[in-house]
């Protein structure tokens, strides 16, 4: 099944790029509310998944042991820029729980912030764990190892207890198999497994809604969602897409990007949860098809509709400031 085109890349009035995908959206029930391309396919959600991974660290009482509210719940689900205010609190995180960035075992890369980047190259300091765009969700593992008594060692290992029982909560709230055969390894070195969309979109939903998870995991993804909506910025960073989609929701959205193209969503007040995978793996695509998405399924008449919209249409400029282009939604994601 050949996925249709949902994102054009214009270049002055002529269509330069074209993005192919898939998009998902369900409510809690697993009832199909919009299905565009193949979402039955596997797919690697990588870090868009980093709320329902949470769940063992607000579940095991991890979070209210060392004293977090909403800003560390909220970078535990974090693809971060490596500003210095996720840094900081990243090494906040570890020191409550008796550790340092020498526990980490992301591995170190340089913040993906460009400002932060080169700040930091300015400095003269080189890139530690600490601005590994997974190093919030990481600390929360540590944590939630501390408290529970687990060995944190080897602790992104897939055959490691604690990685088991985020397995466990994934399985549960997808309700999809993450099998050996569909396990791979994300760029923060943790096990990444392949599911298909519409799982992503119900887990999503589930998470927004509560419905099929236990009362006690119903709250705290209530909690986890909560704690991302109000903090969006620690989310992701400054000028990024989760970060300016839960701005401008107030508290009525949740996104989280995930590599190679995939974005997830919901939208609590409808109990809808949204997956959607780009072909190509482009960013910039994924991230215009989860605004288009996301307005098309609000009324005409709200405010918020209008913002998504406008922000799924952006203006392409070079490096003078002058117009050149625009990305837009396209075939079923076109918006009126």
């Amino acid at each position: 099944m050949s996925n249709p085109v949902l994102v054009e890349v214009l270049r002055g009035s002529v269509v330069e790029s074209r993005h192919r995908g898939a998009v998902a959206v369900c409510d809690g029930s697993g009832r199909l509310v919009l299905s565009i391309g193949d979402v039955e396919r596997p797919v690697f959600p990588r870090s868009a998944v980093k709320s329902i991974q949470a769940l063992p660290f607000v579940e095991s009482g991890a979070a209210d042991a060392f004293g977090f509210g909403n800003r560390e719940i909220a970078l535990a689900c974090s693809s971060h820029s490596g500003e210095p205010e996720h840094v900081n609190l990243a090494a906040s995180m570890l020191e409550r729980a008796g550790l340092d960035q020498s526990a980490l075992e992301c591995g170190a890369h340089w913040p993906s912030g460009q400002h932060a980047m080169i700040d930091l190259a300015r400095s003269g300091a080189e890139p530690c764990p600490l601005h590994n765009n997974c190093s919030g969700k990481h600390s929360g593992f540590l944590c939630t190892c501390v408290h529970t008594g687990l060995d944190r060692h080897g602790y992104v290992s897939k055959d490691h207890e604690f990685q088991k029982l985020v397995r466990a909560a994934l399985e549960d709230v997808t309700g999809a198999a993450h099998d050996v055969d569909t396990c791979g390894t994300d760029g923060c070195s943790i096990p990444t497994y392949a599911v298909p969309l519409q799982s992503l979109a119900l887990g999503f939903a589930r998470m927004a809604t509560g419905e099929g998870l236990s009362p006690e995991r119903a709250k705290a993804a209530s909690r986890i969602f909560a704690a991302c909506m109000a903090e969006p910025f620690l989310v992701a960073g400054t000028g990024r897409a989760d970060t300016k989609i839960m701005e401008a929701g107030k508290g009525r959205l949740f996104t989280k990007t995930g590599a190679e193209g995939v974005f997830c969503a919901a939208i609590p007040e409808l109990g809808l949860g949204i997956a959607l995978k780009c072909d190509d793996g482009a960013t910039r695509a994924a991230e215009i098809m989860v605004m288009a998405t996301l307005a098309s399924l609000l009324p005409a008449e709200d405010p918020l509709r209008a913002a998504l919209v406008e922000m799924a249409n952006p203006v392409l400029k070079n490096w003078r400031g002058i117009e050149v282009g625009s990305l837009r939604p396209a075939g079923p994601l076109q918006l009126g």
